[in-house]
């Protein structure tokens, strides 16, 4: 039986691609000349830490961030842009969280929209995706798109058609 899966996923490769070219065209950018600015990936915690002098510097680099991000390829809402920080002495400090998965949430308005399209379809949820399977190839094509046409708040992949 023909099947595929939603989820929401990051390419680490990808992702440490946009993260270093936003760092070269910062550190060649005039307006950060001379400042004690950092952009590091936490792989692990799935998270971005941006320290820099000011706050105007902050949104720079997120806008630079985001440019990049699209660039790659990423979707710009897997990222949750947290509030910032005031770090030792005059610095200011901001943790971005990477947005993954499908929270059970979410989740069930996937279903709920998938099963109010009347196809014969069968939708699951799987931890942190959801799997949908049907008799037809073209009832899977067709709740594709109109999956891409919907907007639940994260990006969505579909994986592993069979």
């Amino acid at each position: 039986m023909p099947s595929f899966d939603i989820v929401n996923k990051i390419d680490d490769q990808t992702l440490d691609n946009a993260i270093n070219n936003a760092r070269k065209e910062i550190v060649n950018r005039y307006d950060f000349r001379d400042s004690k600015t950092s952009i590091d990936l936490d792989k692990k915690g799935k998270s971005l830490h941006i320290i820099t002098e000011n706050d105007m510097k902050i949104k720079a680099i997120e806008d630079v961030l985001m440019q990049r991000l699209a660039k790659q390829g990423i979707d710009p809402k897997s990222l949750d842009l947290g509030k910032e920080q005031y770090a030792a002495g005059s610095m200011v400090k901001k943790d971005i969280k990477l947005i993954e998965g499908i929270d059970k949430e979410v989740a069930k308005k996937i279903v709920k929209s998938i099963k109010d399209l009347k196809l014969k379809v069968d939708p699951s949820i799987m931890e942190d995706q959801v799997r949908v399977s049907a008799k037809k190839i073209d009832d899977l094509q067709a709740v594709i798109s109109e999956m891409r046409k919907s907007d639940f708040g994260i990006p969505l992949q579909f994986v592993n058609m069979k």
